[in-house]
C-alpha cells in the first residue's frame, strides 16, 4: 500500500529544477544571469560552489544527523515537543533539511499537524529518490533569501557581491540564519534582525564546534550588509544573444 500510494503521489520535483539561465566567459565567470519565468533569482548551486565550512556550519544547525536519517529526525521532533510543551513555545521545528525541500518544493497551504504530516512524507519520498548530495543541493538552489532571491549563489551576490566559494565565518553564519525567515531577516530591510538571526548561529554549540574557538567572536564583529547589490550584469548584448 505505502509503494502504490508513493507511486499515485511522487514529489513534484521536476518542478523545482527549473533555475536562472546564466552566461559565463570562458574560465567560467558569471557575466549575467536572467531571472526565472517566475521572476526569481534562482541560480544552479552545488555542494561543490559553495565554501565547505559553509556547509559543515549549515549541518550542524539545521539538522546535525543529516546524514543518519531517512527524511525525519525522531529524536529532534522529540526534542522540539519537549521544547513546546515546557517552554510554552516552539524553540525549535525538528525539521530536517529533507523536510525543507519537502516544503520549498510544494509549499504547505497552512501549519496545520496534517500539513507536517505530508511534509515528513514527502521528506521521506525524497530521501527514496534522491541521493544525500542531491538533496543538499536541492537545498542550496532553493533556500528562500528574501524578495525574489532563492538559493545560496543568489544571496551572495546580492549581498556580498561574489560568489561564495569562500565565504568569512560571518558571512556564512548570515546565509544559514536568512532562510528561516527571509523576509522579516533581509539584511537590506531589518538589518537589526539579520544580526540578531547571526548571532544565534554563532552562538549555537554545534557551529562553535565547527568554526573554532575564538572565530565567533571575530564574526560579530563583522558589520552585516545593509544593501543589496544587483546580480553581474556584463556584456549584455552578447549574453542575450548567447541564450537565444
Amino acid at each position: 500500500a505505502l509503494e502504490a500510494a508513493d507511486r499515485a503521489y511522487p514529489p513534484p520535483l521536476e518542478a523545482a529544477r527549473a533555475r536562472s539561465a546564466e552566461v559565463r566567459d570562458a574560465d567560467g565567470q558569471l557575466l549575467r544571469a536572467f531571472a526565472t519565468k517566475d521572476g526569481l533569482w534562482r541560480l544552479k548551486t552545488t555542494a561543490g560552489d559553495v565554501d565547505p565550512q559553509f556547509i559543515r556550519m549549515l549541518i550542524a544547525y539545521e539538522d546535525h544527523r543529516f546524514y543518519q536519517h531517512s527524511g525525519v529526525d525522531i529524536r529532534a521532533l522529540g526534542r522540539a515537543a519537549f521544547q513546546l510543551v515546557t517552554h510554552g513555545r516552539i524553540v525549535s521545528g525538528g525539521s530536517t533539511l529533507s523536510m525543507q525541500v519537502a516544503r520549498l518544493i510544494e509549499p504547505r497551504e497552512s501549519r496545520s499537524v496534517f500539513a507536517k504530516l505530508k511534509q515528513m512524507a514527502r521528506a521521506v519520498q525524497i530521501e527514496r529518490r534522491l541521493s544525500k548530495a542531491e538533496i543538499l543541493d536541492l537545498y542550496l538552489s532553493l533556500a528562500p533569501y528574501g524578495g525574489n532571491l532563492e538559493g545560496v549563489r543568489a544571496a551572495s551576490f546580492a549581498y556580498f557581491g561574489k560568489e561564495p566559494k569562500r565565504l568569512t565565518v560571518a558571512q556564512s553564519a548570515l546565509l544559514v540564519a536568512l532562510p528561516q525567515l527571509p523576509e522579516r531577516r533581509r539584511p537590506d530591510r531589518f538589518p537589526a534582525n539579520a544580526e540578531a538571526a547571526r548571532e544565534r548561529v554563532l552562538t549555537r554549540l554545534a557551529v562553535a564546534a565547527v568554526i573554532g574557538e575564538g572565530e565567533a567572536g571575530r564574526a560579530r564583529l563583522a558589520p552585516v550588509p545593509n544593501k543589496r547589490r544587483q546580480l553581474p550584469a556584463y556584456a549584455a548584448h552578447l549574453a542575450e544573444a548567447a541564450i537565444r
